[in-house]
């Protein structure tokens, strides 16, 4: 029997649920630009904004929402024009915010991947810290960290890429996320702003901070697939328990596991075997998984997540990432962690 091919690259990208499909597909039937005057542009509008409170509403959020084409645009419009005149990133952050804040202050954590809210700066300073990390699941205690940063005058930019739709979202003066990673289409996102007043302007479409005609089908995609997020995150944590539990039995180590962590992704090691080597062998038994972000598991370089959590390179080398979406059944970890056990056991034949 040929098995069909198992997808554990949710963190990557989840696919669309049914309900954003056909949600884009309707949306598709009766498009018309959001800005016109006319009855059809009145009509997009007021589907846009049904979809923008509908989007709130399901990720609690009471403040401005500006739609984007995903979350590295809402973190480049949050970080270029937020009111703030100095930048401080966790070591730990996503590319996306590295790319756009490389000459900015590095605020270190610990072994599990946290910061400690001593270390945050001072006042007119912009910290963008991950709510739950990309590659290795670890939630940041972001209560503690913005009740201190607010404390001395700062601001907060929280990447919930990983977390909206999965838990709910705690508040922060910026919050950017991304409905590909949630069940929705790829190609839009949101930047959420607790007070328009602390970002600067740019003109044109979205209430004036970012220019372009709105993607009303992917915006509706984006409000469906929210109205079935969260539901699964409880199986996802039972999941992910029982493939922790495999790994350390078959003499792997977990990233971070003592560390709070987001139930849908985790990071493993495998003693003795690369990283590629495993995805290569993982890919020929029909299971998708990735070494860290996709954003940078192509390339040679060693995770600067795990180097910030205090890893050798020698060891980063050797951890590929699991990640959930609302498809992933016992079954599936169960045929991973089967798969698993021959890499291992093959590495450890050729090493006797």
């Amino acid at each position: 029997m040929v098995l069909s091919r198992l997808y554990l690259d949710h963190a990557a990208t989840t696919p669309m649920l049914p309900r954003a499909r056909a949600a884009v597909a309707e949306a598709m039937e009766r498009w018309a630009n959001p800005s016109s005057p006319h009855a059809e542009g009145r009509a997009a509008r007021a589907a846009l904004e049904d979809a923008r409170a509908r989007i709130a509403a399901a990720l609690g959020h009471s403040g401005a929402l500006i739609f984007t084409s995903g979350a590295s645009e809402a973190i480049e419009i949050a970080m270029r024009r937020g009111k703030a005149a100095r930048r401080m990133l966790s070591a730990v952050e996503h590319d996306a915010v590295r790319r756009v804040a490389c000459d900015a202050a590095i605020l270190p954590v610990d072994r599990l991947g946290q910061v400690h809210e001593d270390a945050v700066g001072g006042a007119d300073t912009l910290h963008a810290i991950q709510l739950v990390n990309n590659e290795t699941g670890v939630v940041q205690p972001i209560d503690a960290l913005r009740e201190r940063i607010a404390e001395r005058g700062g601001l907060l930019l929280m990447d919930a890429a990983q977390a909206a739709g999965k838990m709910p979202l705690p508040g922060a003066d910026f919050v950017s996320i991304s409905a590909h990673k949630l069940g929705g289409p790829p190609g839009i996102g949101a930047l959420l702003v607790r007070d328009l007043g602390l970002l600067e302007p740019s003109g044109g479409q979205e209430q004036g901070y970012r220019g372009g005609t709105e993607n009303l089908p992917a915006i509706m995609g984006f409000a469906a697939a929210l109205d079935e997020s969260i539901a699964w995150t409880a199986r996802a944590s039972r999941l992910r328990d029982r493939l922790d539990s495999a790994i350390r039995d078959g003499g792997g180590m977990v990233v971070a596991d003592e560390a709070h962590r987001a139930p849908a992704i985790a990071s493993y090691r495998m003693p003795g075997v690369a990283a590629t080597a495993q995805l290569i062998r993982f890919d020929m038994a029909g299971i998708s998984v990735s070494a860290g972000s996709a954003c940078s598991s192509g390339s040679l370089k060693p995770s600067h997540v795990l180097a910030a959590m205090g890893w050798s390179e020698a060891e980063a080398r050797e951890v590929v990432r699991v990640s959930f979406g609302p498809q992933t059944e016992e079954a599936d970890i169960d045929r991973f962690v089967s798969e698993w056990h021959k890499v291992a056991a093959s590495a450890r034949t050729r090493a006797a």
